[in-house]
């Protein structure tokens, strides 16, 4: 009787796949493990073995297997949301570059919560975990300091931090060039040269800060100045950007939206206003989605190139350097 029969709750051993087989332990561990040939033994036996665990629905148990090697092959990702395209992405390369590289990734969304950061590394910890991401995370030399305690290195992704390395998009000259070409649609489409509103985000985020810079220094570039009041950062939330800029005492004509979330508000304001007033706004937002360059007032968006920011966090995660320096990865304009 198999284990898929369903009428025993006893999970399979590598000793009853080698009484099924009839060899020894040993001869089981090295074919589930991958180094058989090195012991030579047969592939007529290896594919007995495995036969016999498949039939058998047999499992690794990895904690255990941790405990008789060096290295887990664990990679563990603390992420802030699943809910948006970014993020989403990343998690996604991530799990498909770790596996390629034979390493087992797991991930777990914290919602922006530091506590529940904190308490989500102690978790992955004890699996001994061999690296871990602290992708996003709102305080990431405090997740460096008990992965260091614990003797697991640790790479920033998104969010930068000062105890180890940081890998994340080039936010400035992301916002430099969403910048400039909202400035340029309003001056050229509407005749204004009055300077845009940025929505969106929170000053003590890196990444708002950063974009935040590219946003005032692209305006600073053509003389124009930008009043405090133009710069809304009320976090990323769709509700309260929208009743931001609904309570606006003037109308603005061009809008940075610093998040694709952020937008889901400025779109839900926009379905609001009077055809004549939504025509005579434009906006462009940092982030990209293939259904909101579509719509009308869109003048532009700026990609994260995910890609490229796995492919040097896999890199990282190769060399094992702990030395806390900066790789910053361009971004890509999407003008319409």
């Amino acid at each position: 009787m198999t284990a898929s029969d369903g009428n025993s709750s006893k999970r399979t051993t590598i000793y009853d796949i080698a009484e099924i087989v009839g060899t020894s332990p040993t001869a089981v561990t090295s074919v589930l493990n991958g180094s058989w040939k090195k012991r030579r033994i047969s592939q007529k036996l290896a594919d007995r073995v495995l036969k016999a665990a498949e039939e058998q629905g047999y499992a690794v148990n990895i904690q255990a297997s941790v405990l008789r090697k060096d290295k887990s092959n664990i990679v563990g990702m603390v992420i802030p949301k699943y809910d948006n395209r970014f993020f989403g992405a990343i998690a996604e390369q991530f799990e498909e570059a770790a596996r390629a590289a034979g390493l087992f990734p797991v991930i777990t969304c914290t919602q922006r919560d530091p506590d529940l950061e904190v308490a989500a590394v102690r978790g992955l910890l004890s699996y001994q975990v061999d690296c871990l991401v602290a992708c996003g995370a709102t305080n990431p030399d405090r997740i460096a300091e008990v992965c260091a305690a614990n003797g697991v290195p640790t790479i920033n992704l998104d969010l930068p931090g000062s105890r180890a390395p940081s890998i994340i998009s080039d936010s400035l000259m992301g916002a430099f060039n969403l910048t400039n070409v909202l400035l340029d649609a309003c001056a050229q489409e509407l005749g204004q040269a009055e300077p845009l509103v940025f929505i969106g985000g929170r000053l003590d985020d890196h990444n708002t800060q950063e974009r935040r810079r590219g946003f005032v220094e692209a305006h600073s570039a053509r003389g124009i100045d930008v009043p405090p009041e133009y710069i809304l950062t009320p976090g990323y939330a769709p509700d309260k950007a929208r009743h931001l800029l609904e309570n606006l005492p003037f109308t603005p004509h061009g809008i940075f939206v610093n998040s694709t979330i952020t937008l889901e508000g400025v779109v839900r304001l926009m379905q609001s206003l009077p055809d004549a007033e939504a025509a005579s706004i434009r906006y462009g937002s940092f982030d990209y989605d293939p259904f909101g360059a579509l719509l009308p007032q869109t003048v532009a968006m700026v990609e994260q190139d995910v890609p490229s920011l796995i492919a040097k966090l896999m890199a990282q995660m190769r060399d094992g350097a702990q030395t806390p320096q900066v790789t910053k990865v361009p971004c890509i304009l999407h003008p319409r």
